[in-house]
C-alpha cells in the first residue's frame, strides 16, 4: 500500500472549510501517517497535550529558532506564532514517512519551497457565505474575531491557485472522498 518513500501531504483552507475535519479522516483511514506537530506560543488548554496537539514553547524560545533558522516555515496569527520544524520533517523524510500537515496558505506555499515534491491539498468552502454561516454556528469567536477570519479567509482564498489540488467542500462526505482519492493517486504515483 504505501512505498519506502517519504511523502509530505500539507493541507490548508479558511478557518470552517472543513480541512481539519478531513485531516483527521486522512489520519483515521492511514494510521501508518505522521501528523506533523506544529510549535507554538499559545498558552496550552487543559484538554491540551504538549507534543501531541502542540509543541508550547516560549514566545523567546520561538523567535530564537526562526533567527537560528529551526522552522521551515512560521506565521504570527493574533498575537502567538506558530510554526514546522524542520529538524521533525527531516527525520520523518529520512527514515521514508508520509506526513500529514495543517497550516495556513502561507505555511504551505513555504514548505513547498523547501520541499518541491511535497503535495498541496487546499480545501475550498463552497463560498464565503457559506463559510459565514459555518463560523456562525461554529460559534466560537467574538464579532472581532470573526471579522478576521472573513479577511483572513478572503486572503487565503487567493492562493487557491498555487496548490497542487483544490478539493470544493460542497458536502463533507464527498470532499473527505475526493481527499482520500488524491492520497491513493500521489502514493501510487510513480516517480518519474
Amino acid at each position: 500500500m504505501v512505498g519506502n518513500k517519504a511523502k509530505l501531504f500539507v493541507f490548508s483552507g479558511p478557518s470552517g472549510s472543513g480541512k481539519t475535519t478531513i485531516v483527521r479522516d486522512i489520519l483515521k483511514q492511514y494510521t501508518e501517517f505522521l501528523f506533523s506537530v506544529s510549535a507554538t506560543t499559545r498558552k496550552r488548554r487543559n484538554v491540551e497535550k504538549d507534543g501531541v496537539d502542540y509543541f508550547f514553547i516560549s514566545e523567546e524560545d520561538f523567535r530564537k529558532k526562526i533567527d537560528d533558522g529551526e522552522f521551515v516555515e512560521w506565521e504570527k496569527f493574533y498575537d502567538y506564532y506558530y510554526g514546522t520544524l524542520k529538524k521533525i520533517v527531516d527525520d520523518n523524510i529520512s527514515k521514508g514517512l508520509i506526513t500529514v500537515f495543517e497550516v495556513d496558505v502561507k505555511g504551505a506555499i513555504s514548505i513547498k519551497k523547501v520541499y518541491p515534491f511535497a503535495t498541496l491539498i487546499f480545501i475550498a468552502p463552497p463560498s464565503i457565505e457559506e463559510l459565514k454561516e459555518r463560523l456562525i454556528k461554529r460559534n466560537t469567536e467574538s464579532d472581532e474575531d470573526f471579522k478576521k477570519r472573513i479577511e483572513r479567509a478572503e486572503m487565503e482564498l487567493g492562493f487557491k491557485d498555487q496548490f497542487d489540488y483544490v478539493v470544493n467542500n460542497i458536502n463533507l462526505d464527498q470532499a473527505k472522498k475526493v481527499a482520500r482519492e488524491i492520497i491513493e493517486k500521489e502514493i501510487n504515483k510513480e516517480d518519474k
